[in-house]
């Protein structure tokens, strides 16, 4: 599916989504990545929903964002709280939501102004 919104200028947001990949600013990405409103990031190495760990929550940490959206794939899977605990002690708001759900709300919350990073797992 394609998304469409305002022209945001250097700001990244997601263009288009599938079951195998997602596309920020109009490069298609076929690889689990983060997405923040200033930078795509792809050195967020996870192995998989399943495989995940404390410290792949922890990563996030450094970034600092008031909230995490968490892709999941197509369909919507939620992670055990001790997993990321470390986020919500810092304040930093975690959501799990299916990937096209996570594309559209980061969207619209980057255009809000709002610091917010979206990690998305293919």
């Amino acid at each position: 599916m394609k998304l469409q919104l305002a022209n945001l200028g250097d700001i990244k947001t997601f263009t288009a989504h599938g079951a195998d990949h997602v596309a920020v600013n109009g490069e298609r990405f076929d690889t689990s990545i983060v997405v923040s409103a200033g930078e795509v990031r792809n050195d967020w190495n996870v192995a998989g929903f399943d495989a995940l760990r404390e410290a792949d929550f922890a990563w996030f940490l450094d970034l600092a964002p008031d909230v995490l959206l968490f892709g999941t794939g197509t369909r919507q899977r939620f992670a055990h709280p001790r997993l990321y605990r470390a986020l919500t002690e810092a304040g930093i708001g975690v959501e799990f939501m299916d990937t096209a759900a996570a594309c559209r709300t980061y969207n619209i919350l980057v255009a809000e102004n709002r610091k917010v990073v979206a990690a998305i797992l293919i």
